[in-house]
């Protein structure tokens, strides 16, 4: 079988000094099992998609910037009939923030979130007595990176809401309490591997931030989460993920309750360095969805 693993054309937008090259730890394993993979960038009009049997999904990290460009390229790799991992269907639902509402409908807690359209007006301050807080979070529904994300508080609100509704004239936007839990405490990724529990991490943000990215001096700790916590995010991926290679759940333990921050089922970074048992876990995975 021949697998073109997908990635992108990096101009240092999304790299991070203190995050491994973990394309290549993933291609160098897959080849010592005997597997060929060719790492391939996803909007190169080059690349011939029909020689590859697959084409696993694994770091377009400017998607979001070229959202349109990477909508018609998974229809066109759909027309190709090139089978992608994870699936078309799933990649296309995911991109968009909107898939919260599916998940909240299916009785799974996330973090509360109020959807803005296009074009509409906001004014901030207004959501601080709706989530009864002082802190929310704003961001784009097509995102990553943190990528115009803005942590706003009464100080900042009417700086934040000119900025925001400029932002609005081309596209939607959520708006999200800030969950103290994750300044405080951190947020959990939670690794599964064709569905099954491989490994997870705990992430912090740096001293003054609240972004838990790498690029923003984020860090990230090994630790090894409760069963009953381990069962709560299987939860999110037995419903929405169950026929994907990869998914990782973000989450934060809000009174001693898992709340869903983000289910990535794009591009997330694995931390496949993390846990000396990740890279087999995503082997079998793989052998398991291509037999």
């Amino acid at each position: 079988m021949n697998i073109a693993l997908v990635t992108y054309k990096d101009k240092g937008a999304y790299h991070a000094i203190n995050v491994s090259n973990e394309d290549d730890l993933l291609t160098d394993f897959l080849h010592s099992k005997g597997i060929a993979v060719t790492k391939e960038i996803w909007n190169d009009p080059d690349v011939i998609w029909e020689k590859y049997d697959l084409a696993i999904i694994k770091s377009p990290w400017d998607y979001f910037d070229l959202i349109a460009d990477f909508y018609s390229w998974l229809e066109d790799m759909e027309k190709r009939n090139v089978r992608l991992l994870n699936p078309f269907s799933i990649l296309k639902w995911n991109a968009d923030k909107h898939y919260l509402k599916d998940i909240e409908q299916a009785g799974l807690r996330v973090t509360p979130t109020i959807f803005l359209s296009q074009g509409q007006k906001v004014e901030l301050a207004d959501y601080f007595q709706t989530f009864k807080t002082y802190k929310i979070i704003v961001k784009p529904v097509v995102s990553g990176g943190a990528k115009n994300t803005f942590k706003v508080t009464p100080v900042t609100a009417n700086e934040h809401t000119i900025k925001v509704n400029q932002l609005l004239q081309n596209e939607d936007f959520i708006v999200q309490p800030f969950l103290k839990e994750i300044e405080e405490v951190g947020e959990w990724s939670f690794l599964f591997f064709g569905a099954e529990f491989s490994h997870a991490v705990l992430k912090k943000a740096a001293g003054g931030d609240f972004r838990v990215q790498s690029t923003f001096g984020g860090t990230v700790h090994k630790e090894k989460p409760s069963q009953e916590l381990i069962g709560k995010a299987r939860a999110y991926v037995t419903s929405f993920a169950k026929d994907c290679l990869y998914a990782r759940v973000d989450a934060a333990v809000v009174d001693g309750d898992l709340v869903l921050v983000e289910l990535e089922l794009i591009e997330p970074y694995l931390f496949l360095d993390t846990n000396e048992m990740a890279l087999d876990h995503y082997h079998q995975a793989l052998l398991k969805l291509i037999s």
